[in-house]
Formats: C-alpha cells, sequence, structure tokens
C-alpha cells in the first residue's frame, strides 16, 4: 500500500517567520529558557555578556546572545499551557535540537517548603488539557534527568534550598487551583490538599504542557520554579523575596545550561547517547 503523505500547515512566512513569536531561523539559540512573564524574561537578558536579536510579537518576547560563552535564548510566553503550546511549538520549528527550561514561579503544597525555595519538575500531573489534544489522557508528563540534575546542582550552587518531585499544572489560576474568590466559588475546593496527600510538591501552570510536549517531539526540557505562596499556610512571598528567589530561579536555569554543556561535551568525547557518572 502507497504511504498517504500529508503535508504541514504553513504557519509561518516564506522566511520561516512564526506566525505567534515573530522568530525566524537562525534567531533563536538551541537552549532556550521559557518563562510567563515577559519582565523576567526582560531580567533574564540583562544577565547576557551580548544581544544579538531581539523579537516582540502579540505577548511573546524573544531574546538571542550570549551567556558565558553560551548561546542562549530566553521566551516570556504568557501564561498558561495554551501559550506554552504555541511557544515550543514554534521555536521548535527554527530552533535545531532545542532543549527548553522552564524558570516560573508557583504555589507550594507541601508543609516544610518555604518561601522562596526552588522546586525543580520530575514529572508533572496534567490537569490542563492542552497536551490531551496530541497524547492520550494516560500519558505522563517526564522531565529529562539530564535537565533535573542540571538544575538541582545549580541551585545547590547557589545556597538556595531545593525540592525535587512532582508538579501540577492548572489550566487556571483561580477556579483550577482552588482559590475563593467572592461571586466565584471553585468546583473542587480541597484541589491542593488532595495533591499533596499525593506526593505532589507545587502547582503551576505550564509544566506538563512542556514536559508532554517535549517528550512528543524528542526534545529535553525540564523546569525550576520559585515558590510565591505557600498553600497549606496561606501566606504570600514579600516583594523583597520575591525579587531574590526570582533572581535565584533565572541563575539556576542559566546555570543549568553551563552543567548540560559539560555533560554534552562529555557524550561527545566518549561517544555516549546519555550522560552518566
Amino acid at each position: 500500500m502507497k504511504k498517504r503523505i500529508v503535508s504541514a500547515e504553513r504557519v509561518s512566512d516564506a522566511s520561516g517567520r512564526q506566525y505567534h513569536l515573530g522568530v525566524a531561523p537562525g534567531e533563536v539559540a538551541p537552549r532556550i529558557l521559557l518563562c510567563g512573564d515577559p519582565k523576567r524574561a526582560e531580567r533574564t537578558a540583562a544577565l547576557f555578556e551580548a544581544l544579538r536579536c531581539e523579537r516582540r510579537n502579540r505577548e511573546y518576547v524573544t531574546f538571542t546572545g550570549k551567556y558565558k560563552g553560551l548561546e542562549l535564548s530566553v521566551v516570556g510566553t504568557g501564561i498558561g499551557p495554551d501559550n506554552i503550546e504555541i511557544a515550543v511549538v514554534e521555536l521548535s520549528q527554527v530552533a535545531k535540537d532545542p532543549t527548553f527550561i522552564r524558570i516560573g514561579s508557583c504555589g507550594a503544597l507541601r508543609k516544610g517548603l518555604r518561601l522562596g525555595d526552588l522546586v525543580v519538575s520530575t514529572g508533572a500531573v496534567r490537569l490542563e488539557n492542552t497536551s490531551t489534544y496530541f497524547v492520550p489522557e494516560g500519558y505522563p508528563a517526564v522531565a529529562n534527568y539530564e535537565v533535573v540534575v542540571a538544575l538541582l546542582s545549580a541551585a545547590a550552587g547557589l545556597g538556595r534550598q531545593a525540592h525535587a518531585g512532582l508538579t501540577a499544572t492548572a489550566p487556571g489560576f483561580y477556579g483550577a487551583q482552588s482559590r475563593r474568590v467572592p461571586g466565584f466559588e471553585p468546583r473542587h475546593p480541597d484541589l491542593p490538599a488532595s495533591l499533596a496527600k499525593l506526593g505532589v510538591l507545587n502547582l503551576e501552570m505550564e509544566v506538563s504542557a512542556l514536559l508532554t510536549l517535549a517528550s512528543v517531539g524528542g526534545f529535553r526540557a525540564g523546569a525550576i520554579c520559585a515558590v510565591y505562596a505557600q498553600r497549606a499556610e496561606n501566606r504570600f512571598i514579600s516583594p523583597r523575596e520575591k525579587e531574590e528567589a526570582e533572581l535565584d530561579c533565572i541563575r539556576a536555569g542559566l546555570g543549568a545550561f553551563e552543567r548540560l554543556e559539560h555533560m554534552d561535551q562529555w557524550k561527545r568525547q566518549y561517544r555516549k547517547d546519555y550522560w552518566h557518572v
């Protein structure tokens, strides 16, 4: 039987410039940091030694430059799994064999996690449904082990407490995370406590979609999030602590790419497919 060939639907112009992000081939590095807040992307890019490309289109902002000799990009995606889906799909069209690291914020679900701590996701509970349009409901959202190790190592080098474990990804901020707001009662008011009983460390809005799409596309991906809210104790981070935690989260993401480069050099030297000690 003759194989049916399905042509891809075009979402870029003739030069390959992507519809939503506005980036073209050659403008994005293979090492990509992702964050929801465009100001966090700007803060990250300010740490680059040199900046060679800046693109802004719709809510997306992209900066590409060099950090300690490494070509890096940071992309502000906006909030939510639908936004991260657009970012990952379009970035993968213009960057060869990309590695994605999310540098985000989250709410801690379990007691013992402090405001300002960092959480490295080993996997994610897919409460969002964006990823279900690519994979079935039982498909796991798993972080690449090299990225997990690199993030934990980088966080340790900063002297900030880091935790590794499961993340839950919600499709919204209020009802989907069981926040009570006058006039808007959540359908599942006990969701944070229920997730904590299952061993889930934190709750945010992008990780499971990122990890699922990366697995489907054959890319490395991982995530590190700073704890801004302690849901079990109903506490929120102060502005000063938030600034410090965000900066350490950014630095951990940057440092992880330094460590991943060492891993990749080792693999090339010893002709290995996987890094190990």
